[in-house]
């Protein structure tokens, strides 16, 4: 293939092109001339050809698991020039980031892109055993809290007596866990991670071998008393805290345990005035889900995160997860007016970040950004009948204090119904988790998915999941180099 065309003329309308309102005739003239380069077309030929390749940036902007054989026939066009097309794209950088800036851009570079680099999505298509991309430890024997959108079965929890055999288990994945991506570990649940007394010496041993790891909690545990006991917390590259609302009576009527809003907030306060104190202390941040009817809530969110950087100027929180529940919802959609409440809100949340919390990284993830954008978002919704079988363990998979080895996010819990189905093995004295992955793929095992099975996957479950669909129906339709679009 070529090199890529270097863009001299208006860059910036040919990046725009995915974005509402852009200029598309403009688009398309700025391309002409680079498409007749790339292509060796004449002027008519170009003209065409530059139409085409604006839209095909506008359907991977806002629909990117769009399978090739469709958007070739969207277009109307034969497959020798859809080859044509798909070259001349590659060889135009500025379209590639149009893609990626476009409405559901953060499809691409938060999730998908990434994923591809690491090689786990080519294993995963072709079935070769491989080393999970992402691995999360559920070290919590139980949680403080009942939350009314979790799937946790009401009681149920993982023995104490088997705390101690789980932490050893943990400690050899630890130690197996290759040292090239030092952002492969996690810890999560499941339940709540910081009721494992021995968590602090699992994250100095991720520590020492170079792993960042990142945890996941409520921090309704996170007191100086915890951090005193277990001062390995203190290696984490970073924590990310859930918020539940943002007084004591949002957060009991999501948790059901009372006080709960005030004593998660003087954790984090002390938290922030012990981050001050050590340089290498870990990156702080949150986890925020707007409920129906509280995006109004999202300045009070800036105020709070504000009253938490006062307690250490120095070290201000480092970052946002911003997410809308578009539970209950038929089809993902927003209602237009609700739509139009979501928007302006974000806007005046926007505003303030800027003028109260500059320093703050907030990430909208997929939906969020295109409502930022006036873009009627629709989240994934993976069904029975898509999902894969084989699943993606080559890419990700959860191990809890057993050391059962869960081929989904959202089906590690205890006791929880369906779940077992999607255990791909156990993690023993003799059985390391590479090899339960490789018996896994080798024997090309399959679990033939029900109804109800698809709530087993989080958000970036059906990501991953959407995106191997889309490169198996490439694949088969004849387009194995090119599969998935973007590479």
């Amino acid at each position: 293939m070529s090199s890529p065309v270097d863009l001299q003329s208006k860059p910036s309308v040919i990046e725009r092109c995915t974005l509402p309102g852009a200029d598309l005739a403009s688009a398309v003239a700025a391309l002409r001339p680079l498409v007749s380069e790339a292509a060796g077309a004449g002027e008519a030929d170009a003209e065409r050809l530059a139409a085409h390749l604006v839209s095909l940036a506008r359907t991977y902007s806002t629909e990117p698991f769009t399978q090739l054989e469709a958007a070739r026939h969207g277009l109307g066009v034969e497959r020798p020039e859809f080859r044509l097309l798909l070259d001349t794209f590659a060889r135009i950088p500025e379209l590639r980031t149009a893609v990626e800036q476009g409405p559901a851009g953060k499809y691409w570079t938060n999730t998908v892109l990434p994923v591809e680099r690491s090689g786990a999505l080519d294993a995963a298509l072709h079935g070769k055993p491989w080393f999970p991309n992402s691995v999360g430890l559920y070290p919590g024997p139980t949680c403080m809290f009942r939350c009314h959108f979790c799937v946790r079965v009401t009681g149920a929890k993982y023995e104490h007596s088997s705390v101690a055999g789980g932490n050893e288990m943990f400690a050899s994945i630890i130690d197996e866990v290759p040292t090239d991506n030092p952002a492969r570990m996690y810890l999560s649940g499941g339940l709540e991670p910081l009721t494992n007394p021995g968590l602090g010496e699992l994250i100095s041993r991720a520590a020492g071998r170079g792993l960042k790891l990142t945890m996941y909690t409520n921090s309704f545990a996170l007191t100086e008393q915890t951090l005193a006991r277990q001062p390995g917390i203190w290696d984490l590259h970073a924590i990310r805290t859930s918020l539940y609302g943002l007084n004591d009576d949002e957060y009991q009527a999501t948790t059901t345990k009372r006080a709960s809003f005030s004593r998660v907030k003087k954790n984090l306060m002390r938290f922030q005035e012990l981050r001050r104190e050590r340089q290498d202390a870990p990156r702080l941040g949150l986890s925020y889900i707007i409920l129906p009817g509280r995006a109004h809530r999202l300045l009070d969110l800036v105020d709070y995160i504000a009253e938490l950087n006062a307690a250490a100027p120095d070290r201000p929180l480092e970052f946002l997860t911003l997410r809308e529940d578009y539970s209950g919802r038929p089809d993902g959609k927003l209602a237009p007016e609700e739509r139009a409440q979501m928007q302006e809100a974000l806007s005046a949340f926007d505003e303030r970040v800027r003028a109260h919390t500059p320093t703050l990284h907030v990430d909208y993830g997929y939906a969020l950004e295109s409502q930022r954008m006036g873009v009627d978002a629709e989240l994934l919704r993976i069904r029975p009948e898509t999902m894969r079988p084989t699943a993606h363990p080559q890419v990700a998979v959860q191990v809890d204090l057993l050391g059962d080895v869960y081929l989904y996010r959202e089906a590690g819990f205890p006791d929880l119904k369906g779940a077992d189905r999607y255990i791909a093995g156990r993690v023993t004295p003799d059985t390391s988790l590479a090899e339960v992955v490789e018996r896994f793929v080798v024997e090309r095992r399959e679990i033939e998915p029900v109804a109800g099975d698809e709530y087993f996957l989080d958000g970036y479950d059906q990501v991953i999941s959407a995106r191997l669909g889309q490169m198996t129906a490439d694949v088969a339709a004849g387009w194995g180099d090119v599969r998935g679009f973007l590479r």
